[in-house]
């Protein structure tokens, strides 16, 4: 596993670097899959942000935190991680089969202390709760953006008028849009 730890738009010190190499790499203990772990961190106004994008067979492990101090923020995004891989691991240990796997790996994890004991008990299964189903007509991102916001919703799905392939504009937390197109 390699941990690529850079920064956005200032210098990342030698020893940020080792320590959020070094939290960021107790992630193998879950997994064997893990190649190249990124780690972005920056420092936006009075906070100190940290994003670490980590690509698993199949799906990609992320998590972003920010808070005052740069050391908090990475480990607070570790056991941010720490808890998604947790929930992977439940849901794939259950469409196996192994309904035991519940309560011997629950002791075991807090025990190991990788889990806090209230953390265990969110065993809610992921269902799709609601199907909707719209046209998609073809748009232009800008067509989209505006519908987007004349419905007040946070993200809106539609067809490129330009790519013909289905899109999503979204709002970011920060205020500005994002657009996600897919790669065939």
């Amino acid at each position: 596993m390699n941990v690529l730890v850079r920064g956005k738009q200032f210098k990342v010190s030698e020893a940020l670097k080792e320590y959020a190499q070094k939290r960021v790499g107790k992630l193998s203990k879950f997994s064997d899959d893990f190649s190249d772990i990124h780690v972005v961190l920056s420092a936006e106004r009075e906070r100190q942000k940290v994003e670490v994008t980590a690509p698993l067979s199949g799906f990609i492990l992320r998590g972003e935190e920010a808070t005052v101090d740069m050391f908090t923020s990475i480990d607070l995004v570790v056991e941010k991680l720490e808890r998604q891989m947790m929930k992977y691991r439940k849901r794939i240990d259950r469409k196996r089969g192994k309904a035991q796997w519940e309560e011997a790996q629950l002791a075991h994890d807090i025990a190991a202390g990788l889990v806090k004991p209230d953390e265990g008990e969110d065993d809610k299964d992921d269902n799709v709760v609601r199907v909707k189903k719209f046209p998609a007509r073809p748009m232009s991102a800008e067509e989209a953006l505006m519908q987007m916001n004349l419905l007040s919703h946070s993200f809106y799905v539609f067809l490129d008028m330009d790519t013909e392939k289905i899109c999503v504009v979204y709002r970011r937390r920060d205020g500005d849009y994002g657009l996600l197109e897919p790669e065939y």
